[in-house]
């Protein structure tokens, strides 16, 4: 599992520039950054090298933020890698709360999912599926 950053921002002018600046007086370095927003508010959703601290610092500054077990698939850069991995959580009757990815090779994309399943991890290798290391997201916790 990966330690994603979740913080509930207020849709706001300046308030991502707020958090952004908390993290980097924190010394804390964002790997990357995605947000979903309502006309009310956002949800970011980071990874970090130091999550707990950035949990501590961003608390301390005011912002609700949690630290969220997440898991992190390799899928093939293609059509269809992800319709494979998606069937195989649907074949399990595993609930994806929520998806996003990115692709970091020609070859080679990034899936974050969160869902409550424990044992979702042996099923995804079972399966073939690699997962990805939290170091390859993060230096240090």
């Amino acid at each position: 599992m990966l330690n994603q950053l979740t913080v509930f921002l207020q849709n706001t002018e300046g308030r991502l520039a707020q958090m952004c600046r908390v993290l980097a007086d924190a010394d804390i370095n964002m790997h990357s950054l995605f947000i979903a927003d309502t006309v009310d508010f956002g949800v970011a959703r980071v990874f970090c090298d130091r999550p707990r601290a950035a949990r501590k610092a961003l608390n301390s500054a005011g912002f609700r933020v949690s630290v969220i077990p997440v898991v992190g698939v390799k899928v093939p850069n293609r059509p269809g890698g992800l319709a494979e991995l998606v069937e195989l959580f649907d074949k399990h009757g595993i609930n994806i709360e929520y998806n996003y990815c990115f692709t970091i090779s020609d070859n080679q994309a990034i899936d974050i999912i969160k869902c409550d399943d424990v044992g979702v991890e042996k099923i995804l290798v079972d399966a073939g599926f690699v997962l990805v290391q939290k170091e390859e997201i993060y230096q240090r916790d």
